[in-house]
């Protein structure tokens, strides 16, 4: 039987370096919150894959929805030869969106749905300027790592970024950045980069995920719509990490009445299978023509027969509610945890439902973020087998992405092993 130490050189051997593996442990099975490595240890999840199983590990009606898709057809290429699940999938994505009117396309990954949601807004619009904001996190093609807004490491060694990408700051008081600011920095782009009648697509993310978990603000968001009006500019909002019923809702934008033009989703779509989506309005979706759209994997069978089984779960389950209750119970307890004198200093308790995160800082009520500490915490965490990660422009905030599936009980021995960490 492999130990952990054994793949982790075997890893060493074979694997680049530059996929990194925040906790080297390798996992045999999982289920639900909890996961077991190959020496037979257990872990609760708070990770999920990051943010990809809101429904859990191996939830038994996705399983079975994958299953009964395999044994029926595992791959045609959706530009050769169509499926009915694909067209059930984008038809319920296009009623649940909130956006009027819509029509969704279908790949893999994250980036590829940003990317995408790039290409279509650049065809409506005949323009080719993208402005996305600090601390967003859009994928590590080449389009997408010079729309992400943090260097290291996702733009460190890699060259000159893909031309006519701009960032506004994104508001974050915490490193004195406020709507106010933001949108005084908008102006500024707007005088001394580019007009805006030249901007193809605004992008933001209705809650920040690699940045820090920070909600943007719903004045920001209504400014935004405001702006992409008057200017003909597509406002795209990046759901690949707050979608999928993290935040309480289906999308996070619900949380502002604010309807975008596309949303892009990823991650928890397929409850842990690959599968990426764009969802637009139709007139502006159809500005492509036949062939300029797709992928060879793209809007795979099985994952779609997999999504759609996620959607059932998520409404069978009442995952809407249950994500607000536990996120809920978790800021209760952080809150209390940030009252008290022995544990580490934590500070700004944040999110929507259960996208919830808080920092590490120097001092009690001090504004200085310590990502040493977080690093700190995530690591003793680990070693009494709690799956946590950190995030953040400094490296300074803990995140929670447990299974929205979780029990009660495992979110509190969670919690309680949380405390412990920052105890030590």
């Amino acid at each position: 039987m492999s130990t952990n130490d054994d793949l982790l050189n075997r890893r060493y051997n074979a694997v680049p370096r530059g996929v990194a593996t925040a906790a080297p442990i390798f996992i045999d099975h999982a289920e639900n919150a909890e996961m077991w490595d190959v020496e037979g240890r257990r872990y609760i999840d708070f990770a999920s894959g990051i943010a990809v199983l809101n429904t859990g590990h191996c939830h038994p009606k996705v399983i079975a929805a994958a299953h009964a898709q395999i044994d029926k057809v595992t791959h045609t290429a959706f530009q050769v030869a169509g499926y009915e699940a694909y067209i059930e999938l984008a038809e319920r994505l296009n009623v649940r969106a909130p956006i009027r009117e819509a029509k969704t396309i279908f790949f893999s990954t994250g980036a590829e749905a940003v990317e995408n949601a790039v290409k279509i807004a650049r065809a409506a619009t005949g323009r080719s300027g993208v402005l996305a904001f600090s601390g967003g996190f859009h994928g590590r093609t080449m389009m997408t790592m010079a729309m992400t807004g943090k260097v290291v490491p996702y733009k460190d060694s890699f060259g000159p970024m893909i031309a006519d990408v701009y960032h506004a700051p994104f508001p974050i008081s915490r490193y004195g950045i406020d709507v106010p600011a933001t949108l005084n920095a908008l102006e500024h782009i707007f005088r001394a980069d580019i007009a805006p009648s030249r901007l193809a697509a605004i992008v933001i993310e209705p809650v920040q995920g690699e940045g820090g978990f920070h909600v943007a603000p719903v004045e920001l968001l209504q400014k935004l719509r405001s702006l992409c009006d008057e200017y003909g500019i597509m406002l795209i909002a990046d759901e690949v990490q707050s979608g999928f019923a993290r935040t309480g809702k289906l999308f996070a934008i619900e949380h502002s009445g604010v309807e975008p033009d596309f949303i892009t989703s990823a991650k928890s779509l397929a409850g842990g299978f690959p599968l990426s989506a764009v969802i637009g309005k139709a007139d502006i979706m159809d500005s492509v023509g036949p062939g300029g759209l797709g992928g060879t994997y793209a809007g795979s069978p099985v994952a779609c027969a997999a999504a759609l089984a996620v959607i059932d779960v998520i409404d069978e389950e009442g995952l809407l509610d249950r994500s607000v209750a536990l996120g809920a119970h978790l800021t209760e307890r952080l809150e209390k945890f940030s009252r008290r004198d022995d544990l580490l200093p934590i500070d700004a308790i944040r999110g929507l439902g259960s996208m919830v995160a808080f920092d590490l800082v120097t001092t009690r009520g001090g504004e200085n973020p310590d990502g040493a500490a977080a690093k700190r915490v995530t690591t003793k965490a680990l070693d009494h087998g709690l799956v946590l990660l950190s995030c953040g422009v400094s490296g300074e905030t803990i995140r929670f992405l447990y299974p929205l599936t979780i029990s009660d009980a495992l979110l509190d021995e969670g919690l309680d092993v949380l405390e412990k960490a920052l105890a030590a």
